[in-house]
């Protein structure tokens, strides 16, 4: 990561498409194009996981799985697993943002058919294909697929009163953590400690018997996955192709509701009834006055020491598999993380335990080499936190947003960068767009902006883009919302709240020439090594 670049953040969720949601169709290569048009060589999305808890990328059922609302329909007619009366049969979606429920039972209704079809025929061109992947990918894959069929075989069953009567043991087991919503939706939501419990502790025999009682089920999880695969691949192959680099994004934690947690307890701070003895977060910060309660288990860190940290190193591998770069989020709980009661309401009552430190990143470099490793460092960072970070020479991220508040020797302002080796950005998704970032800002904050700028203040957003484009930094990445000018509507996730997030999405209009002239433009005012394409 040598040269200059630049580049947009988008998550393939808000890209258009007639689904109800973005996938890896057409307007997923339509995108590439307008990234090589507009003289861009980075395009950074969000995690690829299937969502789980209030659709967040985040919280995901696997850390391994792709999201399988990303397959594009139009594929799977294309492979003759679908018809076209299939596709007609979609409802009339908003294009303005996800209706996540009504696009999970419309996808889900369509893949089932795709897979009923595909495990129908006796030749297909995919079914070797598909068979090599199930086997390259068993390490996860077996797990991953059981665990979904078990839960939906759950939610299902409990649909129905008269299975419902182990509730009020589950309540009795765990009313001290949850509260009367969070019961009910933990155990008809089927989060796998309210299985049955030689299940849910991974008995052997019971383990045998629920793969062969659900194998359909677990059939058409693996496929899934294995469309997810092939269609991703063929799209980081255009991109690459066409020198564009993905940039992917690995949460540090994983979801307490989830195959890896699941599969793998022993690497998790966990109780005997498999819930956790402390949970993720960060104290107050800029983004709220209560901390972040994020809720997800901690690592045993010793015991993943013990395996040589196994389970990250492969967690890493599928990552680049898929990806040219990855961000690592919330990379300071590497050095120390903080450590909530389970029950909390907030996360105010937490302290600062030390995580792996060192000792973790040099087992990877020993494995992987040096690795295309973004290091999220924003929050609460200490000399050791950046210590860690400059010692295996991972750039860190400037968001110019936060450079206005505190101006004075304020890391996040261009002229305070102490290195180049570095990505900064407009914001981020966890940020307001730039115009509602500073529609929202006091007077003093405007001011100090227009006057470090010297502009008038009619046209932020571009000129933020400038700033971040003409900086030092390496890389300088913005996310889509700024290049069209987007307000406060077109925000993305507020830290803090669960309801109203990841549903942003683009209208294909968006992605014009002009906008393209514009953006190529500033990459050359700002060197981003487009060079070689000034003549297309």
């Amino acid at each position: 990561m040598t040269s200059r670049e630049s580049g947009i953040l988008l998550h393939i969720t808000s890209l258009p498409s007639g689904y109800g949601i973005g996938d890896l169709g057409e307007s997923a290569y339509d995108f590439v194009d307008f990234l090589r048009e507009g003289g861009q060589r980075l395009w950074q999305i969000l995690p690829l996981n299937p969502t789980g808890f209030k659709d967040s990328p985040y919280q995901s059922f696997s850390t391994f799985a792709g999201n399988p609302l990303l397959i594009c329909p139009e594929e799977l007619k294309k492979w003759d697993l679908l018809t076209s009366a299939d596709l007609l049969s979609a409802p009339e979606f908003p294009t303005d943002n996800i209706d996540y429920g009504e696009v999970i039972n419309f996808k889900n209704e369509l893949f089932k058919k795709a897979y009923t079809n595909f495990a129908a025929l006796t030749r297909h061109p995919l079914k070797a294909p598909y068979e090599a992947f199930v086997g390259l990918n068993k390490v996860w894959l077996d797990d991953y697929a059981l665990f979904m069929a078990l839960k939906f075989h759950f939610i299902n069953a409990r649909s129905k009163p008269e299975n419902t009567k182990d509730y009020p043991a589950f309540v009795r087991l765990n009313k001290k953590y949850l509260n009367e919503e969070q019961l009910a939706d933990y155990y008809y939501g089927a989060v796998w400690q309210s299985w049955p419990e030689a299940i849910s502790k991974r008995d052997t025999t019971a383990i045998n018997k629920w793969r062969e009682k659900l194998a359909n089920e677990i059939e058409y999880y693996q496929f899934l996955q294995f469309i997810f695969a092939k269609q991703f691949s063929s799209l980081k192959a255009y991109a690459n192709e066409n020198d564009i680099k993905i940039i992917g994004d690995i949460p540090i934690f994983v979801a307490l509701d989830s195959s890896d947690c699941w599969a793998n307890t022993s690497l998790f701070m966990l109780d005997e009834n498999g819930n956790p003895t402390g949970v993720a977060g960060v104290p107050p910060d800029y983004f709220s006055e209560e901390g972040q309660l994020w809720g997800n288990p901690l690592y045993e860190w010793t015991e993943m020491k013990k395996t040589g940290y196994a389970w990250w190193i492969e967690r890493i591998k599928k990552s680049l598999a898929f990806c040219d770069v990855v961000r690592i989020d919330h990379f300071r709980g590497f050095e120390a993380y903080w450590r909530v009661p389970y029950g909390e309401a907030t996360a105010r009552n937490g302290m600062w335990m030390p995580g792996p430190g060192r000792d973790l990143f040099e087992v990877i470099k020993e494995k992987m080499g040096d690795l295309p490793i973004i290091a999220e460092n924003l929050g609460v960072i200490t000399p050791e936190v950046e210590a860690l970070r400059n010692d295996f020479g991972l750039p860190g991220m400037k968001v110019i947003q936060f450079g206005f508040d505190a101006c004075q020797g304020n890391e996040h302002l261009p002229h305070n960068f102490d290195t180049s080796h570095a990505v900064v950005y407009t914001g981020t998704h966890d940020n307001d767009t730039t115009i509602g970032w500073y529609d929202d800002s006091s007077t003093e904050v405007q001011d100090q902006f227009r006057r470090y700028l010297n502009v008038s203040g009619e046209d932020v957003a571009w000129d933020m883009i400038r700033l971040a484009f003409l900086s030092v930094a390496q890389m300088a990445i913005v996310p889509m919302q700024d290049v069209l000018r987007q307000g406060k509507t077109a925000r993305m996730n507020t830290p803090g709240t669960a309801d109203g997030n990841w549903q942003y999405r683009l209208d294909s209009a968006d992605l014009n020439v002009e906008i393209a002239k514009q953006l190529k433009s500033l990459s050359l005012l700002g060197d981003r090594n487009i060079s070689q394409r000034l003549d297309e």
